[in-house]
């Protein structure tokens, strides 16, 4: 492809070679996975989300491909804050001479909790920090997530923005009556960007045992299916804080034309999540390829020619 397509992009002034960030939750659970993926063509990668205490997580089964994508509730498992600590730092060193951003991801109960978890991975020295304020899959563990309403999501802000020294992303969830709103206010609490969206909450039921197929019952959509469902919260967020405040855009993007809908809704990188399943290692290489073809054929020669493109036309 041409050398004058310039697909890199910018987060807050982290840069990334390309538009694609490896998405929290996937192959994020070792140094070495975050490097390969950042060798196989990611332009950032997110580890898994941490949160105060090591958790095993739920019970298998844990994930099912339904047919218009993937249901999960893996329920978090992760190693403890601490112990993420020394991963990102061993994945920071690995990744650095890369070029390829690192993105920490947290979870907590609290607002206090999320704080202190911030400064624990926070030594590990992050590009990004994102709360994950969203996960659908943990509801009886953490009551309603922080992100269904602009108060709780705010309260979370405000507890971690004064120990934050990197960019401050916040990851929103879909079902929520006016995403918009809640970013908007997000943004006005100090976050400095904004991840959109998690995964969408479903069941899906094994009609021969007539038992929800998950071991935890309900799980998060991801995949092809909730493209438009992410589209939309994209398009509406984008409409709703400032022009300069950056939108990782995530939900089924498995094609370089996923990717260009997600980036011309407003989206100024895109997640790559589920695509890693359908397409394998290679879904980041495959992807970059395809959006740099589409750039190509319709003679956008920079990202930002096609950043938010649909709010310029119509």
């Amino acid at each position: 492809m041409p050398t004058m397509i310039d697909i890199s992009t910018d987060l807050c002034g982290v840069r990334l070679p390309n538009p694609l960030v490896l998405a929290s939750g996937i192959l994020g659970t070792s140094a070495t996975l975050l490097e390969k993926a950042a060798r196989l063509g990611a332009g950032a990668v997110t580890a898994k989300s941490a949160g105060p205490q090591p958790r095993k997580g739920h019970a298998n089964p844990i994930i099912a491909d339904w047919g218009a994508g993937l249901i999960n509730a893996v329920g978090l498992p992760n190693p403890g804050a601490h112990h993420e600590a020394h991963l990102l730092a061993e994945a920071r060193q690995r990744l650095r001479p890369l070029g390829v951003p690192l993105i920490a991801s947290i979870f907590a109960g609290t607002p206090d909790e999320f704080a202190e978890v911030a400064r624990t991975v926070l030594q590990a020295s992050p590009d990004i920090l994102e709360l994950n304020i969203s996960c659908p899959n943990v509801h009886d563990d953490y009551g309603e997530p922080f992100a269904a309403s602009c108060a709780g999501a705010v309260s979370v802000v405000e507890a971690v923005r004064p120990v934050c020294t990197v960019p401050l992303f916040v990851k929103l969830a879909p079902n929520v009556p006016n995403i918009g709103r809640i970013a908007a206010d997000v943004v006005a609490a100090g976050a400095d960007g904004i991840t959109a969206i998690n995964t969408m909450p479903g069941m899906v039921i094994d009609v021969e045992s007539g038992r929800p197929l998950l071991t935890n019952k309900s799980g998060g959509l991801s995949g092809p299916a909730i493209k438009p469902i992410a589209v939309r919260c994209i398009y509406e967020i984008r409409q709703s804080i400032p022009a300069d405040v950056p939108i990782i855009g995530t939900g089924g993007v498995t094609t370089g034309t996923d990717a260009v809908e997600l980036l011309m809704a407003g989206a100024t990188a895109v997640g790559v999540g589920s695509a890693v399943y359908y397409r394998g290692l290679d879904a980041f290489r495959h992807i970059t390829d395809e959006l740099l073809a589409f750039m190509q054929a319709h003679d956008y020669r920079h990202l930002r020619d096609i950043i938010g493109l649909a709010h310029r036309t119509g």
